[in-house]
C-alpha cells in the first residue's frame, strides 16, 4: 500500500489560521468589548415617552412628527448622552431610552419643554407684581440665536449667567442703539426674567442673561440646552418615565452571560465529541464568529440591549449548524465511497445551498421584525441578522477553508478523526 505523502505547508497555513483567530480574540477582545455600548436595561438608565399633541391651529402631519422626532435628537445629542435610542411608537408617540446615571428631572425639562426666550422693549407691571409684555415691542426671540449658548459668569459681578450670540449681529446692534440707555426687557416661557438697561452699542452680537431663575450654574446649563435645542413643532406630553438602577441592569447582564458561557460550552464540547478533528476546527470558527461580532458591533456603535444579547448567543447555534450540515454530507460522501479529500469538496458544496437558504429564511423574518417592530424588538433583529451574516462568513467561508487545508496537509488521513464510523473505509 502506497504512503500518503504529508504536505506539512498547508498543515501549518492551517496552524497559521488557527494561531491568529485565538491571538487576536485573546488579545483584544476584553477591549473591543469595552467599547460597546450597553443598552437601557444593561447598564441602566432612563425610559421616556412622551405624546405628541396637537394643537388647535396645528394638526399633527407626518412631516411635522419627522420634525419633532428629529428635534428630540437634537435636544438630546445637545445633553451628551453616549449612544441613545430615540424611536417613534406608533402614531404620534416617542420613546427615549437613555442608558447611565442621569438626573431626571434636568433631562425631561430639556427634552420635552422649550426655552420661549423673547425681547420686548416695553412691559408693565400688573398689580400683582407680574409683568405683561407689549406684543408691539417684539425686538427679537431664541429663532434670533446661534445654538451655542453656555453658561458663564460675570467677570465683573461674579453672577452666574448664559451667553448669547445673535445670528445677525447688526439685529443686536440696532437693538442696543434704539434702547441705549434704556431697559430691554427679556421673557422666559411668559415670565420677565430680567430688564437689564443698555449702557453701550453692541456691535459683535454677543450678550448674556441672568435673572432670578438663573442663581445656580446648573439652572444656567439647562436654559442653555433648551435655547439650543430651538423650539419643538408641537408640545410634548410625558406619559411615562422609568428608572432602570444600573445594579438591576448588571444583574441582567451577569446572568445573560453566564447562560450564552454555559451554552457555548456545551456547543464546543458537543461538536468535539461528535466530530473530534472537524469538530475542533468548527469551535474555531466559532471563536471567530465571536470575535468577528464583537468587532462589528464595536464599529457600527450597535447598542447592545439584552435582546440584542440573547440573538447574538441564538447565533452561536445558528453559526455551528451550518457546520453540522457540511459535515453530515461529508459522510454522507464517504459512505458512497469517496476519499476523504473529495468528500470533503462534494460535501462542502451540497450543504452550500442548503445553508444559505435556511439562513435566508431566518434573515428575512429578522428583516420583517424590524421593519414592524419597535424597541427591543428592532434591537434582536438587527442583532439576529448581523449574526446571520457574520455566521455564513466563518462557517461556510473560513471553516471550509481551515478543513480544505488540514484535509490536504494529509496529517490525519483516518476517517474517524472526521466524525465518521470506523467501519465506513475511503477509497
Amino acid at each position: 500500500m502506497k504512503k500518503t505523502k504529508r504536505n506539512w505547508g498547508r498543515f501549518f497555513a492551517f496552524l497559521l489560521f488557527v494561531v491568529v483567530i485565538l491571538g487576536l480574540t485573546g488579545g483584544t477582545s476584553v477591549r473591543l468589548w469595552k467599547t460597546i455600548p450597553l443598552g437601557l436595561d444593561l447598564k441602566g438608565g432612563m425610559d421616556l415617552l412622551y405624546q405628541i399633541e396637537a394643537t388647535p391651529s396645528q394638526p399633527l402631519t407626518k412631516t411635522g412628527i419627522d420634525a419633532a422626532l428629529q428635534a428630540v435628537e437634537l435636544r438630546v445629542n445637545s445633553l451628551g448622552v453616549s449612544s441613545p435610542q430615540i424611536e417613534l411608537e406608533g402614531k404620534d408617540f416617542i420613546r427615549v431610552d437613555l442608558a447611565g446615571n442621569f438626573n431626571q428631572q434636568q433631562y425631561t425639562q430639556v427634552i420635552g419643554t422649550t426655552a420661549d426666550l423673547k425681547f420686548y422693549g416695553q412691559a408693565t407691571q400688573n398689580k400683582n407684581g407680574t409683568w405683561t409684555p407689549d406684543p408691539k415691542t417684539l425686538l427679537a426671540s431664541g429663532k434670533d440665536l446661534k445654538s451655542n449658548s453656555k453658561w458663564a459668569q460675570d467677570p465683573q459681578t461674579g453672577n452666574n449667567v448664559v451667553t448669547l450670540d445673535f445670528k445677525d449681529p447688526a439685529l443686536w446692534q440696532s437693538i442696543t442703539t434704539k434702547y441705549l440707555q434704556k431697559p430691554v426687557y427679556i421673557f422666559l416661557n411668559g415670565s420677565l426674567l430680567s430688564a437689564p438697561k443698555i449702557d453701550s452699542v453692541m456691535s459683535n452680537g454677543q450678550s448674556e442673561i441672568y435673572g432670578p431663575g438663573l442663581t445656580t450654574p446648573q439652572e444656567c446649563i439647562t436654559l442653555a440646552h433648551e435655547l439650543n435645542a430651538g423650539a419643538l413643532p408641537y408640545p410634548l406630553k410625558l406619559v411615562s418615565s422609568m428608572n432602570v438602577g444600573p445594579s438591576l441592569g448588571m444583574s441582567s447582564l451577569k446572568a445573560t452571560m453566564i447562560a450564552g458561557l454555559a451554552a457555548i460550552i456545551v456547543i464546543f464540547l458537543f461538536m468535539l465529541s461528535l466530530y473530534r478533528l472537524a469538530g475542533l476546527i468548527a469551535d474555531v470558527a466559532l471563536v471567530a464568529y465571536l470575535y468577528l461580532v464583537l468587532v462589528t458591533f464595536s464599529g457600527l456603535h450597535v447598542v447592545l440591549t439584552l435582546s440584542g444579547l440573547a440573538a447574538l448567543i441564538l447565533g452561536v447555534g445558528m453559526a455551528v449548524d451550518a457546520n453540522i450540515i457540511t459535515y453530515e454530507r461529508i459522510k454522507d460522501e464517504v459512505r458512497n465511497g469517496k476519499s476523504l479529500q473529495s468528500s470533503v469538496v462534494a460535501g462542502n458544496k451540497r450543504a452550500l445551498r442548503t445553508i444559505i437558504d435556511s439562513n435566508a429564511t431566518t434573515f428575512i423574518a429578522g428583516a420583517v421584525m424590524y421593519w414592524f417592530g419597535q424597541g427591543d424588538i428592532r434591537g434582536f433583529a438587527i442583532s439576529l441578522m448581523l449574526s446571520i451574516v457574520i455566521s455564513l462568513i466563518t462557517a461556510v467561508l473560513l471553516s471550509r477553508v481551515m478543513l480544505l487545508l488540514f484535509t490536504k496537509s494529509n496529517v490525519v488521513g483516518r476517517p474517524w478523526w472526521f466524525g465518521i464510523g470506523k467501519g465506513v473505509v475511503q477509497k
